[in-house]
């Protein structure tokens, strides 16, 4: 079992940057890949970036390439998305969830989420 607190969301605006942090509990969080999601309103969550269990592998989505990347500590039980460059188009809450696949980027391979923070971009 994972439970998993996401935060580090507010107000930004276009061009800038916020961190998201999402701290995790329990004793098997090194073993998990570790992945963001995104939800905007009116839309369905979408797959934002992940992290291999070892944090040597990672992969974003094209929406996102080149501006966020994710990382993670696992002595810290922490899972982190940078941020840069933030656009209006980036609003949304933004949740953190634990898988078994890192390769698999589908919300359903994922088996625990957090609960989710506001990022809201201004123009």
């Amino acid at each position: 079992q994972v439970q998993l607190v996401a935060s580090g969301g507010g107000l930004a605006q276009a061009g800038g940057s916020l961190r998201l942090s999402c701290a995790a509990s329990g004793r098997t969080f090194s073993r998990y890949a570790m992945g963001w999601f995104r939800q905007a309103p009116g839309k369905e969550r979408e797959f934002v970036a992940a992290i291999r269990w070892s944090g040597g592998s990672t992969y974003v989505a094209d929406s996102v390439k080149g501006r966020f990347t994710i990382s993670r500590d696992n002595a810290k039980n922490t899972v982190y998305l940078q941020m840069n460059s933030l656009k209006p188009e980036d609003t949304a809450v933004y949740y953190c969830a634990a898988g078994n696949y890192y390769g698999d980027y589908r919300v359903r391979s994922y088996d625990y989420w957090g609960q989710g923070t506001q990022v809201t971009v201004s123009s």
